[in-house]
């Protein structure tokens, strides 16, 4: 570890130290782990993580959650959060990821009230900032810290770090919640979201690291890592069969290849009124 990654480090662990105790959005994603894994190395049963087990996280992501809480043994508790019922939310407006964490805080604010922990924690780096991200929005409402941001962490510090203290999602793929699948204005519903799911199972169980699917009604637009476009396109045919009996008529590559946040392109000034 250099010595820049060792201070941030320190004031990561300085900062969360200050806190005195804590719950974390804990989501499976390398961010949120390792806020996850450092609050409980350093505070112990002051530190609780916490999952929502909503129908916008994958299954797999979910039992990942359990698995490295069993694994680092640090206390883990699964919510549900509410956000489908919120007719914002279903109606998919640009700014839905706010509806989403606005869900999502007010639990973990209530849980750290009945509990006794003193703040609420979320794996949010200073690469966010300069995102489309309404819902940092929602965790400035409700006060949640991000010390990540606090320590001066970027995405490959926290790959590093994770690294280096053995996570070992250091370097798992970028993740979202399945409703970034879908382009604003198309209605989000529990059974889209499972259709989605089920077509990124199939990418995954071809061998795929890096994807998306993109939810176009009847038609499937697949994201890739530019170096699995050749792979996608030799398996064209395993590919188009598997995800047209996931429910969809019509299976696209996109040339392009994998972005993350790609259904923001073109929304960008819509951040002067979210």
């Amino acid at each position: 570890m250099d010595q820049e990654l060792k201070a941030k480090y320190q004031q990561l662990r300085t900062g969360i130290n200050n806190c005195g105790s804590v719950v974390v959005a804990f989501s499976g994603g390398v961010d949120s782990s390792l806020v996850a894994f450092v609050a409980g190395r350093e505070l112990g049963k002051k530190a609780l993580a916490v999952t929502s087990g909503s129908i916008s996280l994958k299954r797999s992501d979910l039992e990942l959650t359990r698995r490295l809480a069993k694994d680092w043994g640090i206390c883990h508790e699964v919510i549900l959060t509410n956000e489908l019922e919120n007719p914002n939310y279903r109606a998919n407006p640009v700014n839905r990821c706010y509806y989403c964490k606005t869900a999502l805080y007010d639990l973990l604010e209530e849980l750290a009230v009945k509990k006794g922990y003193l703040k609420v924690l979320n794996g949010t780096n200073c690469d966010d900032l300069g995102d489309f991200r309404p819902g940092l929005q929602a965790a400035s409402e409700h006060r949640v810290i991000s010390p990540l941001v606090v320590a001066g962490f970027k995405k490959q510090d926290i790959r590093d770090l994770s690294q280096y203290l053995g996570l070992e999602n250091a370097q798992k793929p970028q993740a979202a919640c399945l409703s970034s699948r879908v382009p604003y204005g198309t209605a989000i519903s529990q059974n889209l979201l499972s259709q989605v799911e089920q077509a990124e199972n199939v990418l995954a169980s071809l061998g795929f690291t890096q994807y998306r699917v993109r939810h176009h009604g009847d038609v499937a637009r697949l994201e890739v890592g530019k170096d699995e476009l050749r792979l996608a396109l030799e398996m064209g045919e395993a590919l188009t069969n598997q995800i047209q009996a996931c429910g969809y008529r019509f299976v696209a590559l996109d040339l392009a290849g994998f972005r993350s946040g790609a259904l923001n392109e073109g929304v960008i000034d819509v951040r002067q009124v979210s």
